[in-house]
């Protein structure tokens, strides 16, 4: 997780609480590649990951968990073997799971995903 600069601390029962908004274009700012999301925060056992992407990703599946996509700027695609949606700026969509998708955007898009901590890529191969 990257390094966050925050407004002020408190700790209680051995766990640093942190008062301070997490800034989306400024973490954004940071990354330099597309599909490769970063965390910027976690709850419970949820992470938070911010992702740039571009062009299209491969057909792959999360068994296990649904999976949220929220875009913050731009437009993305996520392709189903029996249909489409688009998702707009200020727009989300939650992904079943065990449906077999293919993200995309046609330009550079910025998304906020929230998944189990326990899913990770499912890919091991760089975007089409």
């Amino acid at each position: 997780m990257s390094e966050l600069k925050h407004a002020s601390r408190y700790k209680q029962g051995g766990i640093i609480i942190h008062y301070q908004a997490i800034k989306l274009n400024e973490e954004l700012s940071k990354l330099n590649d597309n599909w490769s999301p970063q965390i910027i925060g976690e709850m419970n056992d949820y992470q938070f990951k911010i992702v740039k992407i571009i062009g299209e990703y491969e057909w792959h599946v999360h068994p296990e968990t649904d999976k949220l996509f929220f875009v913050i700027e731009g437009e993305m695609i996520i392709d189903f073997c029996d249909g489409q949606v688009r998702i707009f700026k200020d727009e989300m969509f939650i992904v079943q799971r065990g449906l077999e998708i293919k993200p995309s955007a046609e330009k550079e898009c910025h998304i906020l995903l929230m998944e189990p901590k326990s899913e990770g890529n499912t890919s091991s191969t760089e975007p089409a």
